[in-house]
Parts: structure tokens; sequence; C-alpha cells
């Protein structure tokens, strides 16, 4: 591999941004596609269903046939509060293949001992995301009840676009939610992408039944969604 080419690899990589090494099987060039250039490549059909599956595969025909190296960011999973739901949530997200991190200013329910292994965030989620670093591949989920952490942590997950955004209360308080967000000027094509009350109806009532159904969500959507264009915040969305 070309040393320019690898350097523009591993940028991506920092930068948690998708891309696809082509490797020509023919004549060996190499080419490095960008999640937002894929559209515009001859490959492109084969590139995007590439980068959906998260697989590495083989692509075209004759003299255009090729590999293509997937290059995807890890799947993460923010959990905003640090209460019994995400103490359920966070192993059973991380059997599931996410790297989980708890945001919780209230120290007192954010411990290491209620929740082992598990990174922890404790400053005021305007403090702490922008260092974070929401992007599209990760699931967010807001479970404080607290308008004061849930809210600011929601408006950036949506702007980041977060492949999943969902957050805890009944019909009534989701309702006042969105008012609440409307009013702080998100868009309703925006609103309409937060799951919520959370999770699938699956009649679930305890703790590690809520966590369950969040988690399935969080699974259906992730395989709904297109990663085609990911790595592109449209704060617009």
């Amino acid at each position: 591999m070309r040393l320019e080419l690898l350097a523009a690899l591993n940028a991506e990589r920092v930068a948690r941004r998708a891309c696809i090494l082509v490797t020509e099987m023919e004549s060996g060039a190499q080419r490095l596609v960008r999640a937002a250039e894929i559209a515009a490549d001859p490959l492109g059909p084969a590139l995007a269903a590439a980068l959906q599956s998260r697989k590495s595969a083989m692509a075209g025909e004759g003299a255009a046939r090729a590999f293509l190296t997937v290059e995807v960011p890890d799947l993460r999973m923010l959990i905003v509060g640090a209460v019994h739901i995400s103490q359920a949530l966070a192993p059973m997200a991380r059997l599931a293949g996410y790297d989980v991190t708890i945001l919780d200013p209230r120290t007192a329910f954010a411990t290491p001992e209620r929740f082992p292994g598990v990174p922890l965030l404790t400053d005021w989620p305007d403090e702490v995301l922008p260092a974070f670093g929401l992007d599209p591949y990760t699931a967010f989920v807001a479970l404080t009840h607290d308008p004061k952490i849930d809210d600011p942590a929601i408006q950036a997950a949506l702007a980041a676009d977060c492949f999943y955004v969902g957050a805890l209360g009944s019909g009534r308080t989701h309702d006042k939610r969105l008012a609440r967000l409307a009013a702080a000027g998100i868009g309703q094509d925006r609103l309409a992408r937060i799951h919520g009350p959370i999770g699938l109806d699956i009649g679930a009532a305890s703790p590690p039944e809520i966590a369950v159904a969040i988690l399935a969500e969080v699974i259906a959507a992730r395989h709904h969604s297109v990663f085609a264009g990911a790595g592109q915040t449209e704060a617009a969305q």
C-alpha cells in the first residue's frame, strides 16, 4: 500500500469515518473511497452494500473485479443516566458488541461499584460531549428523566446524526419533551427520529426487561440504518 494511501486510511480511522479500500484484482491498483464519495464511484452500489453489511467482499466483473476492504468504526452506545435500567443494559449491550459509556453528572449514581468496567463521564452533557464525539455509529439512550441532563444530550445526539436516539418516559412525558426541544429550535424532521417511549413494545416492566426492549430497538435501528452517508454530520437533518 502506498504511504499516502495508508496515511489517508489512518486519518479516516482516527476521525471515526467509514471508508472502503478498493483493490483492483487485475492491476493491483488501490484507491480509498470515503463514505461521501461512494455514489460517484463506478462500484457505487457494491460499495454501498458492503458498507451497510460492514463486511469486506469481492465486487465487479472482469477487469473491474476488485476486493473491497470495509473500514467501519466500532459501534458505541452512550447511556445518559446511571440508573437501574442502565445497570442491566450496559452488560447486555457490551455482549452485543457495543462499546458502552455511561454519562451522569450525579456522582452518587455514576460509580465504578455500580458499573464495573464501564467508562463513566460525570460532567454535564454540554461540557463532556464535544470531546466524546457523538457520531453516526453511536446509539444514544437517555434514561435520567431529568430535562436538565437529557435534553441537551438529546440535542447533541440529533445534531451528530446518531443512528439511534431513544429517551425514557411515558407518552405524555415524551410529548412534553418534544415541545421543549421544538421550543429550543429543533425541527420536526429531527424530532421524529427520537424513539419515545423508548424500546420495543414487548410489555416490559422491570429494569432488565426494559433494557432488553431498548437493546432490541437499537439492534433493529442498526440493521435498518444506511451508513453509506455516515461521517457527514448533517446539522439540519
